[in-house]
């Protein structure tokens, strides 16, 4: 399969993702018949420390419950080499938890030696079940620039309990680029479905892609191209598709107004068998004058993560930010 066009822009290397069932989720049959059409963004805001740091903080991801949140950064403690500006040379995949929603979050934990490696992580994207974590790396053992990967584990709340990491292989991976990963899980018929983007022009212009995987995540096929959602010649990446598999949320690169920016988008569609319709920009409060990226939806679809340069606040380098929405007025 041709791959004409290549990744986001490189400093954003990293991505979110769902997972598989063969049982309906009951959460997801509950957002079909929820309507989100007349509901509207909140003002973000910065999650600050100590999930945020002075270094680059991105791609962060939900457990399903959202007491546990993934992210990738290069601040101190990593697998990496430390640099004069006091961060690391390269990216690693963290995690922080919290008692409850209404808890504080802890100081966050690198995943360790099993996931990271002195290469760059990112993209971690965890299944609804928690078993399985898809993320990207560039190690040297992969087949290109970036390739996608899958660690597994059997207790769903030992966040340091994952298997060796698995490439996904030949059949998905290329000398390019493919990166950030979401599972979607329960809301296609059949096989669970990987989303990712990909390209092959050193993070110039990328295209967005689905891949069906079993439920325990080994593809089924080779990846093909999500059209409707991927504007030629412009980078676009980073999907983050519903729980029931009906809208999604992308970063961009394509024009607005006749001027390329980089802002969060969005898509919908009536079924899982029907073409996404033209993405809109997700607009004010999200998208801000600075540049947005790596939007990740929770299993309810109430909130929005992603990421913002220090442009915009925050505690240094890219943070992460969060916005929720009202459903029917509430």
């Amino acid at each position: 399969m041709t791959r004409a066009r290549a990744s986001l822009v490189s400093l954003c290397l990293a991505g979110p993702l769902i997972a598989c069932e063969s049982q309906p989720d009951p959460v997801a049959l509950k957002l079909q018949a929820m309507s989100f059409a007349s509901s509207e963004w909140s003002e973000p805001v910065n999650l600050g420390a100590p999930v945020n740091s002075r270094c680059q903080d991105q791609t962060p991801t939900f457990s399903k419950d959202e007491l546990r949140l993934y992210f990738t950064s290069n601040r101190p403690g990593g697998l990496g080499v430390d640099q004069q500006n006091g961060c690391q040379d390269t990216n690693d995949l963290w995690v922080a938890t919290r008692a409850s929603l209404d808890s504080p979050w802890e100081a966050p934990q690198n995943l360790g030696a099993s996931i990271n490696t002195s290469a760059n992580e990112g993209g971690a994207n965890l299944s609804l079940d928690g078993h399985l974590l898809f993320f990207h790396s560039d190690h040297l053992s992969g087949f290109g620039q970036f390739d996608l990967y899958v660690a597994r584990r059997a207790d769903p709340k030992d966040d340091f309990g994952w298997g060796a990491r698995a490439n996904l292989g030949p059949l998905v991976n290329t000398a390019g680029v493919e990166a950030a990963p979401q599972y979607l899980q329960s809301a296609e018929d059949g096989s669970a479905n990987l989303y990712f983007y990909a390209g092959a022009d050193n993070n110039l212009t990328t295209d967005i892609y689905s891949l069906a995987v079993t439920r325990d995540g080994e593809p089924l096929g080779s990846p093909v191209l999500v059209q409707e959602l991927s504007f030629p010649g412009r980078p676009d990446g980073f999907p983050s598709v519903r729980a029931d598999g009906r809208e999604v949320f992308f970063s961009s690169g394509r024009p607005l107004n006749g001027v390329p920016v980089f802002d969060l988008w969005t898509s919908t569609r009536q079924s899982v068998h029907d073409a996404w319709s033209t993405p809109v920009n997700l607009g004010v409060p999200v998208n801000s004058s600075f540049a947005e990226f790596q939007p990740d939806l929770t299993h309810d679809g109430r909130t929005l993560l992603f990421i913002a340069g220090a442009g915009r606040g925050g505690e240094g380098g890219l943070d992460i930010w969060m916005s929720t929405r009202t459903v029917n007025g509430k």
